[in-house]
């Protein structure tokens, strides 16, 4: 019994040090100069502490008008991401776990299976079909995409707490006379609050950590989110390592407090909705 509680410490320290250690390298990085940042050996320590980089970016005369326009983006997709999805997601999964329709099945697998693509498969027809719409560096452009690709993720959260929940309930609340749309709203929702949740919660982690899509359908700094801004520090000669990874700190301040303080929601949600 020693033996294996030593080799499940071990197993879940080694986790921890992998999955922190560049969080922290990327932070001793930040807090260096440029030169001390490229240096060799490499310092595991930032001596002295530069604290220029984070002062570039929140210096009016410097880069805060374009990185507080970047963080406004990103929040603004992310959020509007989030509530379109999930209110689609509800509708449609809903509607998978109680509705009679026609290929039923065959729709919800074939919708599923759309997680299985790989992101590069859809990058350049989804920018086609933007583009035809005139719908290129627009907030509404973004959130429809992220909203294309979270969708089946939350349907399928959310068709496993729908499904859970007794007939009973519904049937009960058919003869005292109540629709459908009632039902769903009084009835079903507030059952499925903690699917909601982590739905919620997820989606706009993923929303947060996109780059590829925003990299592709925002050209201008309108509508590019903070993980586009950190690409556009690149100088034509020169690699700012230490402001790039100021930046990368900064960005994943919202989604470290939301996994740190939601992280038990995340987690019971998802698990709650699969084991009832």
């Amino acid at each position: 019994m020693k033996r294996y509680n030593l080799g499940q410490k071990a197993i879940i320290a080694f986790v921890c040090v992998w999955s922190l250690f560049p969080i922290y390298w990327a932070l001793n990085t930040s807090l260096m100069s440029n030169a001390n940042a490229q240096s060799r050996p490499a310092q595991f320590f930032p001596f002295p502490v530069y604290l220029s980089n984070y002062k570039s970016l929140f210096s009016a005369s410097d880069l805060w008008p374009d990185f507080s326009r970047a963080l406004l983006n990103t929040v603004i997709e992310c959020v509007a991401a989030t509530i379109v999805t999930i209110i689609v997601a509800v509708l449609a999964s809903y509607a998978f776990a109680r509705l009679q329709f026609r290929f039923k099945s065959t729709i919800f697998y074939v919708v599923l299976a759309t997680l299985s693509l790989p992101i590069y498969a859809t990058l350049i027809p989804l920018y086609q079909i933007m583009n035809q719409f005139h719908l290129v560096n627009t907030y509404t452009g973004v959130v429809l995409v992220y909203t294309s690709g979270f969708l089946p993720l939350s349907m399928w959260i959310m068709y496993n707490y729908f499904i859970s929940i007794p007939r009973e309930l519904e049937e009960a609340a058919f003869v005292d006379g109540a629709t459908p749309v009632a039902v769903l709203l009084r009835i079903m929702m507030p059952l499925a609050l903690p699917g909601i949740a982590s739905a919620a919660i997820i989606t706009f982690l993923l929303a947060w950590a996109q780059f590829i899509f925003p990299l592709v359908l925002t050209s201008d700094d309108s509508t590019q989110p903070l993980t586009v801004f950190m690409t556009g520090l690149l100088g034509r000669h020169t690699v700012p390592f230490t402001l790039m990874n100021a930046t990368g700190i900064l960005s994943i301040v919202v989604p470290a407090v939301i996994v740190i303080l939601l992280n038990r929601y995340i987690i019971s949600g998802i698990l709650a909705g699969s084991i009832k």
